[in-house]
């Protein structure tokens, strides 16, 4: 029988994983939100506690059974005092960072991304569930760029996280050893994406900062810039959305 009521120790476990240098501390961090935290509980990530509601644990009861270390049934407003959304009502996990893995090298005609400072939880959230979308299964990110494991992140990927590999890395050191494949970079001054196509071969395609886009340094390592042709006024577009349009671009121009 699962454990009740949420004490003052779990919710300040729970308020800390909302922190990077805490998540970092307990290796561990938060999963909310039904969707979510079934398809982390059928996955090869470690939950050790999950927080749900007694109705949550009698529907996924086989899965619970098998996927989650503790088990503590709460009701829905003590699950909204220890998470990070209000309208979280049914559960929330923690769960194990997993393991660092090296970074694979690209399979022929495969493309990956990479993130070159990316500050908005929100832009990387929907880049990985962009990157799932397409069948992307690497990203690329520079040491700092947001934080995969923020709650916002996670919220935003709707479990793409579980299926999409994010490596951080020193990108000005990753690229200059590898001899192939080619970088591609987003810019405003590139080729036009409506009369260039993507060769079928690997590739990376790096995107930069919401407002200041490719360093300098990293865009050194470019051979290839590509553009989104620009019909209006807009100065700019959003990195996520400008992700789509190129992932779209990968897939018509390379399957």
């Amino acid at each position: 029988m699962p454990d009740t009521n949420i004490s003052k120790r779990q919710y300040k476990l729970l308020h800390s994983l909302q922190v990077k240098k805490y998540r970092k501390q307990h290796q561990a961090f938060l999963v909310e939100g039904e969707k979510s935290v079934v398809e982390t509980l059928q996955s090869a990530y470690r939950v050790s506690e999950l927080y749900c509601t007694a109705d949550f644990a009698q529907n996924y009861a086989p899965i619970i059974e098998t996927s989650a270390t503790k088990v503590l049934v709460a009701t829905a407003n003590e699950l909204k005092k220890g998470s990070h959304f209000q309208t979280n009502n049914s559960c929330l996990a923690i769960v194990q960072l997993p393991e660092p893995t090296p970074i694979a090298p690209l399979a022929q005609n495969e493309y990956a991304l990479v993130l070159d400072g990316i500050q908005d939880p929100g832009n990387l959230g929907t880049i990985v569930r962009i990157a799932d979308w397409y069948g992307i299964r690497s990203i690329l990110c520079s040491p700092d760029t947001v934080d995969v494991y923020n709650p916002k992140v996670i919220a935003s990927c709707m479990g793409s996280f579980l299926r999409v590999n994010i490596h951080y890395t020193d990108l000005e050191a990753y690229f200059p050893s590898l001899a192939a494949p080619k970088v591609y970079g987003a810019f405003l001054d590139g080729a036009n994406l409506h009369e260039w196509s993507f060769p079928k071969e690997a590739g990376y395609i790096v995107l930069g900062n919401e407002s200041k886009g490719i360093r300098a340094s990293m865009a050194s390592h470019i051979q290839q810039k590509i553009t989104i042709p620009r019909f209006g006024q807009a100065e700019s577009l959003n990195v996520a959305m400008a992700t789509a349009i190129i992932c779209d671009h990968v897939k018509k121009d390379t399957t």
